[in-house]
């Protein structure tokens, strides 16, 4: 089983996926600095929140393992910490572990980010006005 599928709120491009990837990463390195954390470089570490961003703006599901989540978008595998180095490191980033989502500790530590994620979608729906056009 993976996560609950949703709906698009906006359909799936290649141009929207990376204004969605810059907007992550700017939200990554804000959150960063209120945790007085180093800047990050990419989007290593920031899956769990990368994942439900791109659900909640493009629909899909999210899947994975216990060291990576990733989207599956129509079909269509959606990661959008691809070329992060955590990511790169892996043997194989994009195996899925059905029963994984299903772990209490997990789904509470997902729920602990949704928050924050929604306060991101609505800033990007904002910030690019693609629910007004194409």
């Amino acid at each position: 089983m993976s996560s609950r599928a949703r709906d698009a709120l906006i359909p799936y491009s290649y141009a929207r996926f990376a204004d969605a990837k810059a907007f992550v990463f700017r939200m990554w390195c804000e959150f960063a600095a209120e945790r007085h954390a180093p800047a990050p470089a990419d989007l290593s570490g920031a899956c769990k929140y990368g994942s439900l961003f791109v659900r909640e703006v493009f629909g899909g599901v999210i899947e994975g393992h216990y060291a990576h989540q990733f989207n599956r978008v129509g079909g269509r595998l959606v990661d959008i910490g691809h070329d992060a180095l955590d990511v790169g490191s892996m043997r194989n980033p994009y195996l899925h572990d059905a029963d994984y989502f299903m772990v209490p500790e997990y789904r509470a530590r997902l729920a602990s980010c949704a928050l924050r994620v929604d306060g991101w979608v609505a800033g990007f729906i904002r910030e690019t006005g693609t629910l007004d056009g194409p």
